[in-house]
């Protein structure tokens, strides 16, 4: 049966969504609820039949950028960070950094002032937005010895207990208590402890790291994810002081220190959105040019790709990718890395639409993330699921259609298959798509796709 890696990056907005419906008269008076409530009114209207062809630069990674903006919270003085991309779950990070006391600004680079940290909460209104958010744990404990912070809602593809983080947090120490929807945290000093993950929470190794950075003695993190994005954190943190060894392996070691000083970092670019565009090529039949990717970063999704008969060119400074006349059916098993990334199955599952043969895609990571599937369906493909695993029959085309978002990933899987169908397709309720792609309608325009934004 598939695992939960802590947390991840989707939520159930649809359902949250319609709880704050509910509750307009009440929650009107919040900014981030009206800005929500905007975007969910807007949708994105694709014409399918064109041919990409171009280069796209790919933006810093939101992934990578989260916890690096709560990792912050360590240090007191300003912090700079370049490559931070626009999107909806950064300026939530904003918000909620100001919340806590720091102060943020951003002109190309952001910097994020943490000399005042005067509040140890995390408020439900900002927290319920975006699971990440529980991040904030961590640092705030670790610095200041207090930390509370509202409990995550639900999600709409799967689980995503954070019970690795508050174990892993008394081990080290911690004292946790469960009151009114909060977690509360307190510890005179965290110490080090070894800690053993039941499976490799990302969240949760990076939230453990982050507070063992200032814990007295060293701290042992086994079964810990190997994700790109640990690693850019383990980098930004040695890089204020911290001692980390180990990062992109299953065994971290902490020493922790006494004081940290700020940040000056480079947000590593986004190997999903990069793998986005690199199935978006393939399945117009394309022709882009990716700048500023990390090809290490993808080796799982570039390997599926020239399976599946995609040409994909390394060159200076990124990745040249054909789309073939003719798609070949591959299997795919999400893994974590450096397997094949969860974030890519619904991507993939786009693609495998239009192949020639039957696909097996197995998702091994979340439990409940085959929701686009009947969206898919009613583009024309043939799919059929059988617990984890959807069988993918490839047919001559997909036809456009109205469909509905569910997370932000099949977002994309949408758009991607919207870019192949002929006629029109539209895709509501793409609020989902905001939290993790920085204009991507406009990069699809440049490279030659005919997709806008409308209001619904």
């Amino acid at each position: 049966m598939p695992v939960s890696p802590g947390w991840s990056e989707d939520k159930n907005a649809e359902s949250a969504l319609g709880q704050d419906l509910v509750l307009l008269p009440i929650l009107s008076s919040s900014p981030l609820f009206l800005e929500t409530v905007v975007t969910a009114l807007e949708k994105i209207v694709i014409h399918g039949g064109s041919r990409l062809k171009g280069e796209v630069q790919i933006s810093g990674a939101k992934n990578a950028a989260l916890p690096l903006l709560f990792a912050t919270l360590l240090a007191p003085g300003e912090h700079r960070l370049t490559n931070v991309p626009h999107l909806r779950d950064i300026a939530t990070v904003e918000k909620l950094l100001g919340t806590l006391g720091a102060k943020v600004s951003h002109n190309g680079t952001f910097l994020v002032d943490a000399s005042n940290i005067d509040s140890i909460e995390a408020p439900y209104e900002l927290v319920r937005t975006m699971r990440a958010s529980v991040l904030v744990l961590g640092p705030l404990l670790a610095r200041l010895g207090h930390a509370r912070v509202s409990l995550p809602g639900g999600c709409a593809i799967g689980a995503r207990p954070i019970n690795l983080h508050l174990k892993g947090l008394e081990a080290m120490g911690a004292k946790i208590t469960l009151d009114h929807g909060y977690v509360e945290a307190k510890a005179s000093r965290l110490r080090g402890a070894k800690i053993c993950f039941d499976f490799p929470s990302v969240g949760g190794t990076e939230n453990l790291m982050m507070a063992a950075t200032l814990a007295r003695g060293t701290t042992l993190l086994e079964n810990a994810a190997c994700e790109p994005e640990i690693v850019d954190l383990a980098e930004a943190l040695n890089g204020m002081g911290a001692r980390i060894s180990g990062a992109g392996t299953d065994t971290l070691t902490i020493e922790g220190v006494d004081e940290l000083s700020p940040m000056n970092h480079a947000v590593m670019a986004d190997r999903i959105e990069a793998g986005t565009f690199m199935v978006a090529s393939a399945i117009t039949r394309g022709d882009v040019r990716l700048q500023g990717v990390i090809p290490a970063h993808l080796e799982a999704v570039i390997g599926k790709l020239r399976e599946a008969g995609v040409e994909i060119l390394d060159e200076p400074g990124g990745l040249r990718v054909k789309g073939p006349k003719k798609l070949t059916a591959v299997d795919i098993k999400t893994r974590p890395h450096p397997g094949f990334p969860t974030d890519m199955q619904a991507q993939f599952m786009a693609l495998m639409t239009l192949a020639d043969g039957t696909s097996l895609i197995s998702e091994n990571v979340f439990e409940n993330r085959f929701m686009h599937v009947c969206e898919l369906q009613r583009m024309g493909a043939d799919i059929t699921i059988e617990g984890h695993t959807a069988m993918v029959k490839g047919v001559r085309g997909l036809t456009g259609a109205p469909v509905m978002a569910t997370d932000l990933r099949a977002s994309a899987s949408l758009i991607l298959a919207g870019l192949a169908a002929d006629n029109t397709t539209e895709v509501s309720r793409i609020y989902h798509l905001d939290r993790g792609y920085e204009r991507i309608e406009e990069k699809l325009r440049k490279l030659g796709a005919d997709i806008r934004r409308e209001k619904e």
